[in-house]
């Protein structure tokens, strides 16, 4: 049996978490990673109490067609993202990697080209996470440095989506 490598063993284990969530359009799974240790794990939905998107049958956002990446003021759900740094203290997140699985909920496809968020980068950068890896088919994965999302700050451009 051949060994995984590293950066796939930890996404494996971000798409696993994805089981747990609870979005009718895509579920993403995401897990901080620091010193070879798993901080938190984070997987897509609604704030404690509330009804998932699941449960009511509906998404306001797909009722409105709203296009990927735009109007997450709409959207019911915790972004993956966002519930794993929650989940973490940010001593615990200096330095650490955010490894983030994408899949369409209709097809169980990855997401092309997945990204945080604008709203969840905002997060990522104050976390002190210091890099985000996203794969992109079962092998395939890009590596971003948060920097990034700092230098590139789609804010300023009044860029939408992505």
């Amino acid at each position: 049996m051949e060994r995984i490598d590293k950066i796939n063993y930890y996404l494996d284990i971000a798409e696993t978490v994805i089981e747990r969530g609870t979005c009718l359009r895509r579920n993403f799974g995401a897990i901080i990673v620091k010193n070879d240790e798993i901080v938190s794990t984070g997987y897509v939905g609604a704030p404690r109490g509330r009804a998932n998107c699941c449960d009511l049958n509906y998404c306001v956002r797909e009722k409105l067609n709203v296009p990927r990446g735009e109007r997450y003021e709409l959207c019911r759900s915790v972004h993956a993202e966002q519930n794993a740094i929650i989940s973490a203290s940010r001593r615990d997140m200096i330095g650490s990697t955010l490894y983030l699985v994408g899949k369409s909920y209709k097809d169980g496809s990855y997401v092309e080209v997945a990204m945080p968020c604008s709203f969840c980068k905002r997060m990522i950068i104050n976390a002190g996470i210091e890099k985000v890896i996203i794969r992109d088919n079962k092998t395939d994965y890009r590596v971003i440095n948060v920097s990034d999302f700092v230098e590139n700050d789609e804010s300023v451009e009044g860029k939408i989506g992505y």
